[in-house]
């Protein structure tokens, strides 16, 4: 696995655990962000793609993702999205055959 992608999935779980221990107004609010980027994902990668080609566009800080959307929920919605990446399972990218 390389580092640029070690380095993501390592900075989306934070943005995980940040927004699960936000205060619940807080939570409430990084929810809806991290939704509106989950949405973003959706239309950008549709349903098929690898964890690298996530990986590849946060790389890129897409302009949907940019100040509007605080970190936590940006790094929170790649998390949640890399779930259903193709090659990904059990928190790590798996080899496709």
């Amino acid at each position: 696995m390389s580092y640029a992608l070690e380095n993501a999935l390592f900075q989306w779980e934070e943005g995980e655990r940040r927004l699960r221990q936000a205060e619940p107004a807080e939570r409430v609010r990084l929810q809806r962000a991290a939704e509106r980027v989950l949405d973003g994902l959706r239309q950008k990668l549709g349903s098929e793609f690898t964890i690298q080609e996530l990986s590849d566009l946060y790389a890129s800080e897409p302009d949907w993702t940019a100040d509007a959307v605080p970190a936590p929920a940006v790094d929170a919605a790649f998390a949640r999205y890399a779930r259903e990446a193709a090659d990904f399972g059990g928190g790590r990218p798996r080899p496709r055959f």
